[in-house]
């Protein structure tokens, strides 16, 4: 079985917060009208894991374009987005930008955890299909979900993004499985795309962070319930 993994497995912080955290390893603390008025304009220009952003800059164009791809150019896109907006906090959007990048700044669904520990007892192999431009794997080893996960196929390593249907026969040939017997669990068209690679796929709604999003429906579909 394969998943998404931001909107499916886990999703970022709460704007607020991630904000705030942000600006005190600037050394600048921040009121919470302060922080809420940033954060919502941060968001607007454009935050990974959130919104796409409404404009992209013509001088992040080609960044923005390769940011599945190269850890460079996910670094310079979202950083030079964030740094679209006035903020008078030197150094905030590279402190945005490690949020990202540690497992503080994300919360895996409460269904996570219990989900991905009765495929493993089943014996069902699973394996992480993400477009991203960092590694996610110390965040799972940090949740305690390292155990629990068989191959990671990340854009930025495989070179394919999704839907391109490449990404999803990498990860089947990393578990070792036939696509025809192998779902894609996702939050969007793109996770949709594994069809085209001859998996089933299940697209379920994102939710809030740390909240239940269905991921319990997958149990049944792998004969685990």
């Amino acid at each position: 079985m394969l998943f998404d993994f931001h909107g499916t497995l886990a999703q970022v912080e709460e704007p607020v917060a991630w904000v705030t955290a942000a600006a005190a390893t600037c050394g600048a603390e921040l009121d919470r009208g302060r922080a809420t008025i940033l954060a919502d304009r941060l968001v607007t220009a454009g935050r990974a894991g959130g919104p796409l952003p409404h404009r992209v800059p013509i001088h992040l164009a080609e960044h923005w374009a390769d940011r599945d791809l190269y850890e460079h150019s996910h670094r310079a896109a979202y950083t030079g987005l964030a740094a679209t907006v006035t903020t008078n906090v030197e150094g905030l959007p590279d402190a945005l930008y490690e949020r990202l990048l540690v497992p503080e700044g994300w919360l895996p669904y409460a269904d996570t955890l219990p989900t991905l520990r009765i495929l493993h007892e089943a014996g069902v192999k699973v394996g992480v299909v993400s477009n991203i431009g960092f590694d996610i794997r110390p965040h799972f080893a940090a949740w305690g979900l390292d155990g629990l996960v068989d191959a990671y196929a990340l854009s930025y390593e495989v070179g394919r993004t999704k839907p391109d249907p490449a990404i999803f026969l990498r990860a089947c040939g990393m578990l070792g499985v036939d696509p025809e017997r192998t779902l894609m669990v996702g939050d969007s068209p793109a996770d949709a795309g594994a069809v085209q690679a001859g998996c089933a796929a299940l697209v379920l709604p994102a939710a809030e962070p740390g909240r239940p999003n269905g991921l319990g429906a997958t149990l049944a579909l792998a004969g685990c319930a």
